[in-house]
């Protein structure tokens, strides 16, 4: 079985997930493989709270150009994982 650490990957910072913690949304760029209920038993585990429902994305590279030459930035997974109202808040958010 895989570490929780290796399921979530990092933190998404933007204004928009700023804006959905209000909601004890919490979003995260997870492992491609990741089910949901793998992502769901990493983020009990690791910040020791209730998880009420998991929604995944596939996001598609970027493309990218250097002069002539383009490229295309990896494709990823994103996590939008919503806590329960009597679970206690991620810490790691706060603050921010």
């Amino acid at each position: 079985m895989r570490s929780p650490y290796d399921i979530i990957r990092k933190p998404i910072i933007s204004e928009q997930s700023m804006d959905a913690m209000a909601d004890r949304k919490y979003t995260f760029a997870v492992d491609k493989n990741a089910n949901k209920s793998e992502i769901k038993k990493a983020i009990e585990r690791i910040f020791d709270v209730k998880v009420e429902k998991v929604n995944t994305m596939n996001m598609k590279g970027k493309l990218k150009r250097m002069g002539r030459n383009i490229g295309k930035r990896p494709d990823w997974k994103k996590a939008i994982v919503k806590l329960t109202d009597d679970s206690k808040t991620i810490e790691f958010f706060e603050g921010m």
